[in-house]
């Protein structure tokens, strides 16, 4: 009734015989004002409902909208309002009750903008209570025996357990300083008849952090390992450094310190925008800007970022270089894995910030241990892992 055509307003007097016409039209004006009337209805109630809201950004950096429903179960959902008003009913308005739903809808716009933004404040909220820290770090190697032999000679790791997975047609050696369930670890992987990866130039070095720098240059050295930088203080501070290369190329930067927790201290990556990343690794990760340092000598500025101080915790490290926007990230590096308590959350706080998960929460096959795979905004892969689910694997 609501596309019929012509005039449905008062018919002329001047010709008494469109008198019949015009009362065979009075029942369709009253149709059709019924019509507007129902339809007003049903937007006024599902407005009420908050299940309408407009299709603005979310008030965060790289945040977006998606069209589709969350496809997680409900128990686990944050309930973002995703549905827009104009594509719910499946159906083409016209002009005139368009001009009308639009003003139902922004008559009760202050109330669904505000259920929007209290459930951004409630999802990044819970990043940050979530319980999360760095588990390790995954990349690979071409020799994984030689591997194993230089990290436990020179560098003083402990192999923590090994595991084959002849179906995949690749082994897995998990080597650090504690045991997985309170350690940051490495996690090398090799892939059955492959001796050679490309490190590209985006990944920078990880960290290590001893009581005496020289003695462990010195060790890595009679082993027959690689100096490419002999013990002094770092560019622009007073810190004592060294770097070394393991057998496939991978750079350690070796740093004097007091005693501490975790020696396995950093991981440093390239990044192509700092503030970009800083904001994403705050927002969607839950991580602490801990400190920045600028070096124009130099020109490079790094961030300091993670889930508890230096001393006591490992570190993501992130470099800007003055007017680097991208690197190759090669086939060597994978990935940081990050323990959460739940998988299906984590993966709607990332895309809400704009971040791209490229593997959906959910149990991995053979082992089912819950994890969800994502990239940030320079590509780097996270991997975030259900605690719990971890706890159990380690046993």
């Amino acid at each position: 009734m609501l596309c019929v055509r012509g005039n449905l307003g008062p018919c002329s007097l001047a010709n008494k015989s469109s008198e019949k016409e015009s009362e065979k039209l009075i029942p369709l004006q009253i149709s059709r004002r019924r019509g507007v009337v129902r339809f007003t209805k049903l937007i006024l109630a599902m407005a009420a409902s908050s299940s309408l809201v407009s299709n603005g950004r979310l008030g965060l950096p790289f945040a977006s909208f998606s069209k589709k429903p969350s496809p997680f179960p409900s128990h686990t959902s944050l309930r973002w309002p995703v549905v827009a008003p104009s594509q719910s009913f499946g159906i083409k308005l016209s002009k005139g009750t368009q001009n009308r739903s639009r003003n139902i809808v922004q008559a009760n716009g202050d109330a669904v903008q505000s259920s929007t933004t209290t459930s951004q404040a409630e999802a990044l909220e819970w990043v940050k209570q979530d319980n999360r820290r760095l588990l390790h770090v995954v990349y690979r190697v071409g020799d994984l025996d030689k591997t194993i032999r230089f990290y436990t000679e020179c560098l003083g790791m402990k192999l923590l357990r090994k595991r084959d997975i002849p179906e995949e047609k690749y082994t897995n050696a998990f080597l650090g300083y504690g045991p997985e369930d309170s350690h940051f670890v490495v996690e090398l992987t090799y892939n059955y008849g492959v001796d050679k990866y490309d490190i590209g130039t985006g990944f920078g070095h990880f960290g290590i952090a001893v009581e005496d720098v020289a003695k462990t240059v010195d060790l890595v050295r009679a082993k027959g390992g690689k100096v490419t930088r002999e013990p002094g203080p770092v560019k622009g501070g007073k810190t004592v450094i060294a770097f070394v290369e393991d057998p496939d190329g991978y750079k350690f930067e070796i740093l004097q310190r007091d005693p501490t927790p975790e020696p396995l201290c950093q991981v440093m990556l390239r990044v192509g925008d700092l503030d970009r990343s800083i904001e994403f690794y705050k927002k969607a990760y839950g991580m602490e800007l801990l400190r920045t340092r600028d070096n124009p000598e130099y020109k490079y500025t790094i961030a300091m970022m993670g889930y508890g101080p230096e001393d006591k915790s490992a570190v993501l490290e992130l470099t800007y270089n003055y007017g680097v926007k991208e690197y190759e990230k090669g086939n060597g590096y994978a990935q940081i894995a990050i323990g959460t308590d739940d998988v299906y959350k984590t993966a709607e706080v990332v895309k809400l910030c704009g971040g791209k998960v490229t593997r959906e929460p959910g149990p991995l096959p053979g082992i089912n241990t819950k994890i969800t795979s994502c990239l940030d905004p320079d590509g780097w892969k996270t991997v975030f892992v259900d605690n719990i689910d971890f706890t159990k694997e380690l046993e």
